[in-house]
């Protein structure tokens, strides 16, 4: 196992354990973080981001696989099974990651997973009819935008 390996599976056991303090460590001071619903993520919004979903995700369990590492970065797979707040249904997301990572640290960190098959689970009916369209993703981007921006000043 390389050390890019080991940085992204020391990454994904913090998570898995809960362990946001371990998780933020796994970043540098100037990373990066993109998905679907938080684009755009500097390091003090993402750490906040990770402490915000796993105190808030009761009941989310993870799983992580195909950790791999490169010479820049690496990739990994990782899935989320919880209860998405807002609705109280049930999710199991499946998510791809792509890191680059510098001197021991994550610097750009990117999750991509199928946002109309995410919005389905997580929005019942509205996800299904509207889970295609932009309109949904801006208005998910921007209930998690606010989201966080209230934690990160509660915090």
């Amino acid at each position: 196992m390389n050390v890019n390996q080991e940085l992204i599976t020391k990454f994904y056991t913090a998570f898995k354990n809960k362990d946001i303090t371990g998780m933020q460590e796994c970043y540098s001071d100037r990373a990066t973080f993109s998905d679907p619903a938080f684009p755009n993520l500097n390091a003090h919004e993402l750490r906040a981001m990770w402490a915000m979903l796993i105190k808030s995700g009761k009941d989310m369990q993870i799983e992580f696989s195909a950790v791999k590492g490169t010479e820049n970065g690496g990739t990994a797979h990782w899935d989320a099974h919880y209860t998405f707040s807002a609705t109280g249904r049930k999710v199991w997301n499946q998510i791809d990651a792509k890191f680059i990572i510098e001197n021991g640290k994550i610097i750009q960190h990117q999750d991509h997973f199928n946002f109309y098959k995410w919005s389905k689970q997580s929005l019942g009916l509205a996800g299904m009819l509207l889970g295609w369209t932009s309109f949904l993703r801006k208005k998910v981007r921007k209930q998690a935008s606010t989201k966080l921006a209230a934690y990160m000043a509660k915090n």
